[in-house]
C-alpha cells in the first residue's frame, strides 16, 4: 500500500521532483523514499501540538531536556520567521513537523521554498517538502551519480566480522578481498562499510556506500536508511 501511495504521490508531483532532482542531483526516488517513510507521503504528519510536545519534553524529560528546550526556542524563532501560529501547528510526539518531519532547528537550517522567494511551508506544501528533503541531503554531501548500497554475497565462509560504523572507513576492495561479492558491479576504490542486518536468525550483509551514510544523517538508524532505499527502489519501479 505504501509503495502504491508513493507511485501516486510521485506521479502527482512529477514535474516538481524532476526540477528539484535536476537542480540538486538528488534522485527523485530517494526524496520519495524519505517522505514515504517519514509521513506515508503526507498522510501521517502527527497530531501533537508542537508547542506542547517541545515544552513537555524540554521541562519534563531531564535526560534530553537541554535538546528539547533548544528546539522549543528554535520553534518560537521559526514561528516569527515563517509567520506560523505556534498554538495550532501539529507534529510528532517529539516536535517534528510537516511532510518531511523536520525538527525546528532543521526547519530553520535546511527547509527551502520550491518557489523563489516564497515561504517555507512544510506542513501544507508537498513542493516545499520535496525541495527541503533534497536540500538536506545535498548539504550533507550527497555524491551525485554514485550508488547507495548493494547486497553482499559471501564467496567463502567469513566469521568474526563485527558491526561497523555507517560512515565508510574502508573500500569495496577491502571486503571483496576477504570474500564478499556485491550483487551489482561496484568500483573497487569506492569508500564502503559492511552493513549487517539480523532478523529472526537470518543475517543479511550489504555494502554501505557513502550515499547510504548520507541518508543516515536524516535518521542515524541503518534500518531507517535501508527502508528508505528499498521503498525508493520499489516506488521507482512502480512509476516506470
Amino acid at each position: 500500500e505504501r509503495v502504491q501511495a508513493g507511485v501516486e504521490f510521485g506521479k502527482a508531483h512529477k514535474a516538481t521532483l524532476e526540477t528539484v532532482s535536476a537542480d540538486t542531483g538528488i534522485p527523485a526516488e530517494i526524496i520519495l523514499g524519505i517522505i514515504g517513510v517519514e509521513t506515508y507521503f503526507g498522510k501521517i504528519k502527527g497530531s501533537y501540538k508542537v508547542l506542547d510536545a517541545l515544552y513537555t519534553l524540554g521541562f519534563g524529560y531531564p535526560r534530553r531536556g537541554k535538546f528539547f528546550k533548544s528546539e522549543l526556542e528554535k520553534f518560537l524563532v521559526l514561528a516569527e520567521l515563517e509567520d506560523l501560529d505556534v498554538h495550532t501547528i501539529e507534529g510528532s510526539y517529539a516536535g517534528a513537523m510537516g511532510y518531511s518531519q523536520f525538527m525546528p532547528s532543521s526547519y530553520i537550517a535546511y527547509a527551502k521554498s520550491f518557489e523563489e522567494n516564497g515561504t517555507r511551508d512544510l506542513m501544507n506544501s508537498p513542493e516545499d517538502a520535496i525541495a527541503s528533503v533534497a536540500n538536506y541531503l545535498k548539504v550533507h554531501r550527497w555524491k551525485t551519480g554514485q550508488p547507495i548500497t548493494s547486497r553482499a554475497k559471501m564467496t567463502k565462509k567469513i566469521t568474526g566480522l563485527r558491526k561497523q560504523s555507517t560512515r565508510p572507513k574502508n573500500k569495496v576492495s577491502d571486503y571483496t578481498a576477504i570474500g564478499f561479492k556485491p550483487a551489482e558491479k561496484l568500483e573497487a576504490s569506492l569508500p564502503a562499510t559492511m552493513l549487517i542486518f539480523d532478523k529472526d536468525g537470518n543475517t543479511e550483509h550489504w555494502f554501505g556506500l557513502y550515499n547510504f551514510y548520507v541518508i543516515t544523517r536524516y535518521n542515524h538508524s541503518p534500518l531507517y536508511a535501508m527502508a528508505v532505499y528499498q521503498l525508493a527502489e520499489a516506488v521507482k519501479k512502480g512509476m516506470d
